[in-house]
């Protein structure tokens, strides 16, 4: 799949989030993520950042950061946090538009939209029909990326994922399926997708996330 393939991809998702966010209360947007001590605002502060991030910018954030993913977040965070959800939400519209990336597979902005989708999503009981495609291609870049780098090589050793509604097959060792979206969703550390999972993979798979 090309560039031009992959941001129709992205850019629809975007799209579909914001929507979703123009729905909420104040309170809801304080509810806590999925995203350890992050609220759902936190989470739309997190991808206004990686939606306007540069290569060169991902660089000298993390250079500023010592090289710390976790330091380079949080100072994301507070950079793009506004004062209130409005004009949070107003920064998102104003960037879910670009095609910047940090230096990395264009596939991880597929990532970002995914499992940062879910996180605000399901702790406030909304769902949304994700393009398979997208989802599919996202947990196939989590599974060779290392823990290192964000993703889920390690995690996933020694089990096979198996998803219930494509034909996606990855890894050797104990099964463990579910859909694409309940597998990446574990994969990428989200112990709440655990219960839609089966096999006795699983209990391998719990033991890492």
């Amino acid at each position: 799949m090309s560039d031009n393939d992959v941001w129709p991809l992205v850019h629809a998702e975007r799209a579909a989030l914001v929507l979703d966010l123009d729905r909420l209360d104040d309170a809801q947007w304080q509810q806590p993520s999925l995203c350890a001590d992050w609220t759902v605002h936190d989470v739309a502060a997190h991808l206004v950042d990686t939606w306007q991030t540069t290569r060169l910018g991902f660089v000298a954030a993390m250079v500023r950061a010592r090289f710390d993913f976790d330091r380079q977040n949080a100072a994301g965070v507070a950079r793009e946090r506004g004062a209130t959800p409005r004009q949070t939400l107003e920064r998102l519209r104003q960037a879910a538009g670009r095609r910047s990336t940090p230096p990395a597979p264009l596939d991880t902005r597929l990532v970002e939209e995914v499992v940062h989708g879910e996180d605000i999503r399901r702790p406030l009981g909304l769902t949304h029909l994700y393009a398979p495609e997208a989802v599919v291609r996202a947990l196939r870049l989590q599974t060779r990326t290392s823990a290192s780098m964000g993703g889920a090589k390690e995690r996933v050793a020694g089990v096979r994922l198996a998803a219930t509604d494509s034909d996606v097959i990855i890894g050797d060792g104990p099964e463990v399926s579910g859909t694409a979206l309940a597998l990446l969703l574990a994969v990428s550390g989200r112990k709440s997708a655990l219960d839609e999972l089966d096999g006795p993979g699983v209990a391998v798979l719990t033991k890492e996330t």
